[in-house]
């Protein structure tokens, strides 16, 4: 792609707008499009993504929102940012998702105390797979809560044919460059269809601005994505839905036939995409998960621990005195996950190179 990105990012250095040019606007709409929802609002990364869902919707104090324990830390540090509590809910250890029924569970938790008002659950598609918002729907209409997709890893995913980014009353992604569709910077989206939260997204994303961006009618953010970075998703947009997202599949489906035998593998439903933002695998123990990474780094082979400490037991949360064993699941993925090397252009050759070393080493 460098001859059509170097031209892409020549072309917005000779126009000058460097900020919200006319690639903005255009991507934002490929990306509704992509998607299939009505509005694509671009910012300048992920976690202001989720931050302007939380700002929209009027997320305070005294609100209760639900976020999986086995995460990244924005997913819940966008609620505490509002004033608003994170409440922890275990996952699925095959999905490595939100457990719906650990969910309900929670929620009902939440009503009983009477101290806190649910207001939303942040549903993360981690490592590329969709959570399961069939179940997490029902369970959202139930108790009257609002979803937020957190799909920083999950953009391109599908359920029965429809996009990630599309299930959550409003749904984000993430462009860092580690992420399915990655730029060469940082950058995020928020994506809904529904109006009136468009236009306070775009409005909060600037400023706060009214019918201009110095006619400001509520404390808002500095969130826009540089015009270079959305001429460079162009680019890669195209890449990703014409052969990238299917080579990611195939690349998953060769680690998956070469070591479903030798360790755990994920698990994927087959009515749901994965977009694969990682391959992990899971090992019987901490002490055998990590003494096989140190060795595979020993031969060359970079792996990633995502994530070695839950979210109950993040330092910034110790005033919520979660017990130390809360979310076994969480707990136990936190020490036995290894991610591989993943992304559309690994050859079949080094795919073997590192199944072959696991093998062995296992």
């Amino acid at each position: 792609m460098k001859a059509d990105i170097d031209k892409a990012v020549l072309d917005v250095m000779q126009s000058g707008a460097f900020i919200m040019g006319k690639p903005v606007k255009e991507l934002e709409a490929q990306l509704a499009e992509y998607v299939g929802v009505k509005h694509c609002i671009s910012c300048a990364n992920g976690t202001d993504a989720l931050t302007l869902a939380m700002k929209v919707w009027g997320i305070k104090p005294g609100d209760a929102v639900f976020v999986p324990d086995f995460t990244f830390f924005s997913s819940a540090e966008i609620v505490s940012f509002e004033g608003a509590t994170p409440v922890f809910v275990d996952v699925d250890k095959d999905t490595f998702n939100i457990d719906a029924v650990d969910l309900e569970r929670a929620i009902k938790e939440v009503c009983t105390e009477g101290e806190l008002t649910p207001r939303a659950i942040v549903a993360v598609d981690l490592y590329g797979l969709p959570a399961n918002y069939p179940e997490i729907r029902k369970i959202a209409d139930r108790y009257d809560l609002l979803i937020l997709e957190d799909g920083a890893q999950g953009f391109g995913g599908e359920i029965m044919g429809k996009k990630a980014c599309s299930f959550g009353d409003i749904s984000t992604t993430s462009f860092f460059p580690a992420k399915p569709l990655g730029c060469y910077g940082d950058g995020g989206a928020v994506f809904t269809d529904n109006d009136e939260w468009a236009a306070l997204a775009d409005s909060y994303r600037v400023h706060g601005k009214g019918t201009f961006k110095y006619d400001n009618v509520r404390i808002g953010m500095n969130s826009r994505l540089d015009t270079i970075q959305a001429a460079i998703l162009q680019i890669k947009l195209k890449a990703f839905a014409e052969y990238e997202l299917d080579a990611v599949n195939r690349a998953a489906k060769l680690y998956t036939e070469r070591l479903k035998h030798i360790v755990k593998t994920p698990d994927i439903h087959p009515e749901f995409l994965s977009s694969w933002a990682q391959y992990t695998i899971q090992l019987p123990s901490k002490e055998m998960r990590d003494s096989l990474q140190a060795k595979l780094k020993e031969q060359g082979i970079p792996t990633m621990v995502y994530y070695p400490t839950p979210m109950h037991s993040q330092t910034a949360y110790k005033d919520l005195n979660y017990p130390a064993d809360s979310c076994p699941n969480a707990l136990q993925l936190c020490g036995t996950v290894l991610s591989l090397p993943m992304h559309p252009y690994l050859t079949e050759e080094i795919i073997n190179q590192v199944c072959d070393a696991i093998k062995e080493l296992v």
